[in-house]
């Protein structure tokens, strides 16, 4: 396999897997008042965490790129905030899911921490 091809499956396209993941998950959430805003509010982070790494990766200074790398960091977190409050009506399938988007956002915020680390 020519080295480019092992670079194909980056962070950009795994952030993106991860919002498409989120979006097809909250599909299978009851319709309550409080799974409506939080479901608006988990779906804005998650997307958020791949649109600023791809700002990150257009930055134009060094600063704006660690701004960048900050901001999905953040959004990764708060994606795991209201992944932990949305409410799965007690479905097993649902619920274990949850917990494999948690996990996701854990690594990518774990992943983003990793990258300040090293570039400041």
């Amino acid at each position: 396999m020519p080295l480019n091809d092992v670079k194909k499956y980056d962070l950009e396209e795994r952030t993106f897997k991860f919002a498409k993941s989120v979006r097809q998950f909250v599909k299978l959430l009851p319709r309550t008042i409080g799974n409506m805003e939080d479901v608006k509010q988990v779906v804005r982070s998650s997307g958020s965490v791949g649109a600023n790494y791809i700002e990150a990766n257009d930055a134009i200074s060094r600063k704006d790129f660690l701004h960048r790398i900050k901001i999905s960091r953040k959004e990764a977190k708060e994606s795991i905030y209201y992944l932990r409050l949305l409410d799965t009506g007690s479905k097993a399938e649902v619920e274990s899911r949850r917990i494999e988007l948690v996990q996701e956002s854990t690594e990518l915020m774990k992943i983003f921490g990793a990258i300040l680390r090293k570039s400041e």
